[in-house]
């Protein structure tokens, strides 16, 4: 491909208003190579989802040329692959605005546009709507076809086979279609990829039974011997591709297709449009398909930030150390002292830096794929037989195992370490990713401590009380690197500790990454002889009643709090000021309850006036 291409020169895609304008495009091959340079020349800017979707260019014109939206739903698992369907549905001329603050998502919004059939961002939830849209069409006999488009990787997800379970019942049309690239995020892993390699050999399988039925229908005996294979079909079928689970469940099997072949698509989608049943399209795919560096690199080129087309490197990198990456070294120390600790991921190996941990403990490290509530409870099952399990996960997809912590772990008092990473706001990929909803979950389950450094030096110790703890202890720490800190600080092991002058008319109390701003804010406010006292919980569950009372002692009291406002730890502090006869003036500032849209953490932690200029106005009216 040459990357060189010039941003005005979109012959195709510039003409492109909503899908029905395929009908005029007299070469879709061209138009693919267009749409491959504007995804990398947008993602070069603004970062976002690169390798996946490069590799369902095709998949996405042959969708689009074949359904007819918005009468017909398509549903994107996850959605990070949405970029080419988001510029054939009338958005092209926003691209360059995707992920950037008041541009349109990175992810497919029902608020965004009536092509946009679901809102996603998290896995293997295309094929339970998508159900759930064909039968609303069945109910108010309304027209159109329902697809679903699923990852592999997304298939190692219990709720995409509560999916298929309900949807092999179906008695009318429904596609899903399995883009199959052999990876999730990390390497796919278990026996769905197994499932899908065994598949793939379909095609010689029919090649084989088309020439011996050739033979065979040359002569009488040879009939003969076609029709007592026929009665045996199923039993040679399994023997040759050991069968197929989503037809044994009810769904046709068509496939594999050739993932970047239009003719080949095209064809594959008009047959299913045909059958009166649940069917399956199994396409294969290249990750990354058209870049060389993304090619190679799949994994590195998954959700990148701006890089240098010509040369693929990041044009900003940061040498500061990140949360995520001191967390992976901090694991791997204590796992070389302690035999027992297990590392879990749920296929973000990477993302939450595990690697090194896989490299030297192999038989104490475990990728489940992607599968939250599974991983907390094979985690209880580990804990249960004598070892001790560190889930490493964002905070985003935690949330999604919220029942398996309640009655898998903490039910049983098993003792498991959550490491809740990527906790708080984290910027760009907007309201299905935010971390602010951990804290008020967590803190409903009985028994749970929750450990929240502000620096990277606090990260390691608190990771090492985490495994010293009875029950279940996490740890949550933002995404990237630390902020502001002053010379002196220095981490006491407390689990509160407080800062200033104690006998100050006004006490901030804060947690985590805010810590840093409301440092900075106070330092401002000692220029004016306004400074106040602070008090940084370093655990933020239990909250302790000498705490409380350490707090009567002030007039003004100020919580500031990267967390939903409903269940936050200002909220339950309040409550317990109030029982406790608190006569003094209380606040909280927290992020607003509701879904924090696509912006830099910057700028988030302004609008939710958590940033320094914010907390130093706060403070001058208090």
């Amino acid at each position: 491909m040459n990357y060189a291409h010039s941003e005005n020169n979109y012959e195709y895609l510039s003409k492109i208003k909503s899908p029905k304008d395929l009908e005029k495009v007299d070469n879709l091959e061209e138009l693919c190579a267009e749409i491959r340079h504007k995804i990398l020349s947008v993602v070069s800017k603004n970062g976002g989802h690169l390798a996946s979707n490069l590799g369902v260019t095709e998949l996405t014109v042959a969708l689009h040329k074949i359904f007819s939206e918005p009468e017909d739903k398509i549903i994107w698992d996850v959605s990070h692959q949405c970029y080419a369907h988001k510029m054939l549905t009338g958005r092209f001329d926003k691209m360059d605005t995707i992920r950037k603050e008041n541009g349109i998502s990175g992810f497919t919004n029902r608020k965004e546009s009536e092509y946009d059939a679901f809102t996603e961002g998290h896995s293997s939830t295309s094929i339970s709507a998508a159900l759930g849209l064909a039968y609303s069409k069945q109910i108010k006999k309304e027209p159109g076809y329902v697809v679903a488009v699923i990852g592999d990787g997304a298939l190692s997800g219990g709720l995409a086979y509560e999916g298929i379970n309900n949807a092999g019942q179906l008695k009318r049309n429904f596609i899903l279609v399995i883009n199959d690239n052999k990876m999730s995020i990390s390497k796919n892993v278990g026996a769905v990829a197994r499932c899908l390699n065994a598949a793939r050999i379909r095609p010689s399988y029919m090649k084989a039974k088309n020439a011996l039925e050739k033979i065979l229908n040359k002569t009488s005996f040879g009939k003969k011997i076609k029709d007592v294979m026929k009665k045996s079909k199923s039993a040679v079928k399994r023997v040759i591709y050991k069968d197929n689970m989503l037809s044994n469940m009810g769904f046709a099997y068509y496939g594999p297709v050739d993932g970047h072949n239009l003719d080949e698509l095209q064809k594959a989608f008009t047959t299913a449009k045909f059958l009166n049943k649940p069917v399956v399209v199994h396409v294969m795919t290249e990750k990354g398909k058209g870049y060389k560096f993304a090619e190679k690199k799949p994994k590195d080129y998954h959700c990148t930030s701006a890089f240098d087309i010509a040369t693929g490197e990041r044009i900003s990198k940061s040498n500061s150390k990140t949360f995520s990456q001191e967390f992976g070294q901090a694991i791997c120390d204590l796992g070389r002292k302690n035999p027992k600790i297990c590392a879990i991921t749920a296929a973000m190996t990477e993302g939450t830096c595990l690697q090194e941990f896989r490299s030297n403990f192999k038989n104490r490290f475990f990728d489940v794929g992607i599968a939250e509530e599974h991983a907390v409870t094979f985690a209880g099952g580990l804990s249960a037989g004598g070892m001790l399990p560190v889930f490493a996960v964002y905070s985003t997809f935690l949330q999604r195992a919220y029942d398996q912590i309640l009655h898998d772990a903490a039910l049983q008092g098993l003792r498991i370490v959550l490491a809740v990473d990527r906790a708080g706001f984290v910027g760009e990929d907007g309201e299905t990713h935010q971390g602010i909803f951990d804290v008020p979950f967590l803190s409903t389950i009985p028994g749970v401590k929750i450990f929240s450094p502000s620096y990277i030096e606090e990260l390691a110790p608190m990771l090492k009380k985490c495994t010293e703890n009875e029950g279940i202890s996490a740890i949550r720490y933002p995404k990237g690197a630390e902020g502001y800190k002053p010379d002196w600080f220095k981490y006491t092991g407390n689990d509160f500790d407080f800062y200033g002058n104690k006998n100050a008319d006004v006490l901030i109390i804060t947690y985590g990454r805010i810590f840093s701003n409301v440092i900075a804010a106070n330092e401002r406010m000692e220029s004016i002889d306004k400074s106040a006292c602070i008090l940084k919980m370093n655990v933020i569950k239990p909250l302790k009643k000498e705490l409380v009372s350490e707090v009567m002692k002030f007039n003004k009291v100020i919580f500031f709090e990267e967390s939903a406002k409903s269940g936050s730890v200002s909220e339950k502090f309040g409550d317990m000021l109030i029982e406790s006869g608190f006569n003094g003036k209380y606040q909280s500032v927290t992020a607003e309850d509701g879904f924090m849209c696509h912006a830099s953490i910057k700028s988030q932690l302004k609008k939710s006036h958590l940033d320094t200029e914010n907390i130093v106005r706060k403070l001058m009216f208090i």
